[in-house]
């Protein structure tokens, strides 16, 4: 019975009752993939098939001007784009590596510790998820003023730091750890630091997985931080960038420059979510989510 169910219920290897899912998933998965392929296309086209008529889907002569254009831009004030890019790239590294850390430290703590207060801090954080950014905008910025971060490279990279859902899910997630194992590692001899790293850290990659991808795309593609509490041109990033380009620039000589920014805002992107999403469904099996 194990053996019919194996070859004609739920077949390990390709099997002619599984050519219904090929066709419905094959054409699914193809008009899914359309707007990425077009993504690439569309930033190699040259000017004339940027501008063709009928529209073209493919670049039929690809080119890479586009992108050498970008890098040679220098925006009104005289900053070139490349500096934009670097900054979001600076931005993006420290957040998520930051992110990742308060969030896995806070989790733990929540999860293994016993300190008074800890239930009602934690129902803070799940309050806080109800509120969109928009909601909280106005609060941020008077705590950015009274700080003095007001046109500093940090204010870039603090308000995106609390993240509630990345301690919600890996306090979560750390609650599947057994209490036992940790005891064992602290009767070894081991301090808070090194079972943080040694055991809480490896135990919960699938979780921080997630968190990186949220906290990534959070950074990369944030532009509120530019736009309300730095001034200064040199401290803005790519996506502040981008949404003043494609504001200000609608002549016909920047579409080529548009379509190539597209590309670099959406390339990361795609990256990191390609090589960590297979660990984002484990994460939400182990943080109760349903």
């Amino acid at each position: 019975m194990a053996s019919f169910q194996g070859t004609k219920m739920n077949p390990s290897r390709f099997h002619i009752s599984q050519l219904k899912f090929y066709l419905i998933l094959a054409p699914l998965s193809v008009f899914m993939v359309m707007p990425i392929i077009f993504i690439f296309s569309h930033s190699l086209k040259p000017m004339d098939e940027l501008f063709a008529f009928p529209p073209r889907f493919f670049v039929q002569n690809p080119t890479m001007d586009n992108f050498r254009f970008l890098l040679s831009t220098f925006t009104v004030s005289g900053i070139p784009v490349s500096r934009y890019i670097f900054n979001s790239v600076v931005i993006t590294v420290v957040t998520v590596f930051a992110t990742i850390y308060i969030s896995a430290a806070a989790g733990y703590a929540f999860s293994k510790k016993n300190f008074k207060l800890k239930n009602t801090l934690f129902s803070i954080n799940t309050l806080a998820l109800m509120f969109v950014p928009v909601a909280v905008s106005i609060p941020r910025y008077f705590l950015v003023v009274k700080l003095g971060l007001i046109n500093d490279f940090s204010v870039n990279i603090l308000p995106l730091l609390a993240m509630p859902v990345g301690l919600f899910l890996l306090k979560q997630f750390i609650d599947q750890i057994p209490n036992e194992l940790i005891e064992a590692a602290q009767i070894d001899g081991a301090n808070d630091f090194t079972i943080f790293r040694k055991i809480i850290i490896p135990m919960t990659m699938p979780a921080i997985a997630t968190i990186a991808i949220l906290a990534f795309q959070l950074s990369w593609n944030s532009i509120e931080p530019a736009t309300l509490y730095v001034n200064d041109e040199e401290l803005k990033n790519f996506a502040y960038y981008m949404s003043t380009f494609t504001a200000t620039n609608n002549e016909v000589a920047g579409q080529g420059i548009s379509a190539a920014a597209a590309l670099i805002m959406f390339i990361p992107n795609l990256l990191i979510f390609i090589f960590m999403q297979s660990r984002v469904m484990n994460t939400m099996a182990h943080s109760g989510l349903k």
